[in-house]
C-alpha cells in the first residue's frame, strides 16, 4: 500500500483544523463594555464568521452576514461525510451553534448547493446532502488549496513533507471540538 501524498494530507488537515474554534485564554476574562477580556487585543476573536488565514475564500463565497467561510466549511463537511448530514451534525462539524447552522442550511439550499432530503430512519428529521453544484464547487476548491499547499512546499524535501502531514494531521486529529 502506497503512502498518501503528503501534499493531499496537509491540505485537507488545513481545512480540518480551520473550522475549530480557538479555545478562550484563561486569563480572558469577562468581556468589557468593547466586547473583549483582559489583555486581549481584539484581533484574536471571531467576529461573526469572518475568520482569516491561509486561504481566503472564493469569489462566490460571499461576505454577507453569514459569510463566506463558515458556507464553504458547511460544504466541505458534507463532501467529507460518508452520507448526508442532519443540521446538528454540520453545526458541530462547522463549528457554530444549531441555529447559525440553521441559516447556513438554508442559504446553501437558496444558492442550490445542498438540498434536503427525509431521513430514512426518523420521518420528523430531514438530513442535509450536496447537490451536483456544491460538489463542483468543493471539488474546485479542493483543487486550489491542494495547488496554493504544493506551491508553498516547493522548497521542502519530500521528507519534511511527509513530516509536515504527520504533524499536521495529528494536531488536526487531536484539535478540541
Amino acid at each position: 500500500m502506497s503512502s498518501p501524498d503528503p501534499v493531499e494530507a496537509i491540505a485537507a488537515a488545513l481545512a480540518r483544523l480551520r473550522g475549530r474554534r480557538m479555545p478562550p485564554p484563561p486569563w480572558d476574562g469577562p468581556p468589557h463594555r468593547h466586547g473583549h477580556g483582559h489583555g486581549d487585543p481584539g484581533w484574536m476573536h471571531d467576529h461573526g464568521g469572518h475568520r482569516g488565514g491561509p486561504f481566503g475564500p472564493p469569489p462566490w463565497a460571499g461576505g454577507g452576514r453569514f459569510g463566506g467561510p463558515a458556507r464553504l466549511r458547511l460544504l466541505e463537511a458534507l463532501a467529507s461525510a460518508s452520507g448526508p448530514l442532519s443540521v446538528s451534525e454540520l453545526g458541530e462539524a462547522v463549528g457554530v451553534d444549531q441555529p447559525r447552522a440553521s441559516r447556513l442550511v438554508q442559504q446553501a439550499v437558496e444558492m442550490g448547493l445542498v438540498r434536503r432530503e427525509a431521513d430514512p430512519d426518523d420521518a420528523r428529521r430531514t438530513r442535509i446532502a450536496l447537490t451536483e453544484q456544491g460538489r463542483s464547487i468543493v471539488t474546485g476548491f479542493r483543487g486550489e488549496r491542494r495547488d496554493a499547499v504544493g506551491s508553498a512546499l516547493a522548497a521542502f524535501s519530500d521528507d519534511e513533507r511527509a513530516e509536515l502531514a504527520r504533524l499536521l494531521t495529528k494536531l488536526a486529529d487531536a484539535w478540541p471540538r
